[in-house]
């Protein structure tokens, strides 16, 4: 089964958006492990590598997502992980385009469908889990 690590970031407390993925990775068979609100990125990348995560999803909607999600990335690496990490939320544009060239799989803004996230995930960890269906 396919792990997924879900987490918010900074001072951002609005999860309903998280939560509800976390609820449509597991419809579609993911195992998720959601770490809440307020999340550091520390904690995320700790946690991402002692559950074997497939991949990691991060929420921001009140800004820094970019930096967070850099800080992840970068974290991630220097543990030896190349798990893949997607992101949803609001952050300048200069910033978004800074954590896409530091690896940040997928971004998701305002308006991107639950499908289309769906979809994301799946694909994102189909190389890491190749005899998953």
């Amino acid at each position: 089964m396919k792990r997924v690590v879900l987490a918010k970031l900074g001072l951002d407390g609005h999860d309903v958006g998280v939560r509800l993925i976390g609820k449509l990775l597991a419809d579609a068979g993911f195992e998720v492990v959601y770490l809440g609100k307020r999340v550091a990125t520390a904690t995320i990348v700790q946690v991402a590598v002692q559950e074997d995560a497939d991949a990691v999803g991060l929420s921001c909607l009140s800004g820094g997502l970019g930096h967070f999600a850099t800080l992840t990335v970068e974290g991630l690496r220097r543990a030896g992980s190349d798990v893949p990490v997607l992101a949803g939320g609001i952050d300048e544009p200069a910033e978004i385009d800074r954590m896409m060239t530091a690896g940040v799989h997928r971004h998701f803004g305002p308006g991107a469908s639950m499908t289309e996230i769906v979809t994301a995930f799946e694909e994102a960890t189909a190389t890491r889990c190749p005899s998953e269906p």
